[in-house]
This record gives structure tokens, C-alpha cells and sequence, in this order.
């Protein structure tokens, strides 16, 4: 998946640099927690960031196989990551996608190996 398929869900991310999107809920405590951290991240020039609730866009949780929340998916240089990232030997990020919340130091792992 390219960024440029994003559009059809009404997503602008950028074509350089690291981008998440957090697919989450209204609803979800843990989506607001890890989106704290994210957004931290964020101010401090790591990543860009979208957050997008899957009750407005399923259909981009359907076309990714997302079933629970929160998810991050994670692109790139305007491509989804076409690989996996593992910490502490366990795979967290499986072609792109993440679910669940991790701590802020885990994250950061993450990011460092995108």
C-alpha cells in the first residue's frame, strides 16, 4: 500500500519520512494513552501522525485485515512497511501493523527500526 491509496479514505500522509496512523476509538482508554505518547513523539519531530476512529473508517481496517483497536499502521517513505519489527524477540509490527498499546519505551524501539 502506498500513501497515495490512502486518499480514498480520505487520508493525506506524507510521501517522506516515518508516518503512523492510529486506528482507535472514542471509546477505547488504551487508544487514548498510546495516542498521548504518539503525539509526543510528534511534537518532538519523530514522526508524522494521523488518528483516525474505525467507527468513521472501517473500510480501512477491513482492506488491512485490522480487527481491534488500537492499531498503528505504519508507513515509510510514503510506502506501508513491508517488514516486521521485532523487541525483546517477540514480532510486534507484522507487515506494517501493529495492535494493541505499548509502553512509551517499547515505541520508541519501534520507531528507531522502521
Amino acid at each position: 500500500m502506498k500513501i497515495e491509496d490512502l486518499k480514498k479514505f480520505g487520508i493525506n500522509g506524507p510521501k517522506k519520512g516515518k508516518f503512523i496512523i492510529v486506528l482507535g476509538s472514542k471509546w477505547c482508554k488504551s487508544c487514548k494513552l498510546l495516542s498521548t505518547i504518539l503525539e509526543n513523539f510528534r511534537d518532538n519531530g519523530l514522526l508524522k501522525l494521523e488518528e483516525i476512529s474505525i467507527d468513521d473508517n472501517c473500510n480501512l481496517a477491513r482492506e488491512l485485515n485490522i480487527y481491534a483497536v488500537p492499531a498503528l499502521i505504519f508507513f515509510k517513505d510514503g510506502m506501508l512497511l513491508n517488514k516486521n519489527i521485532k523487541v525483546n524477540e517477540e514480532i510486534l509490527v507484522k507487515n506494517g501493523v501493529m495492535i494493541g498499546a505499548f509502553s512509551e519505551l517499547i515505541l520508541k524501539q519501534i520507531i528507531r527500526q522502521m
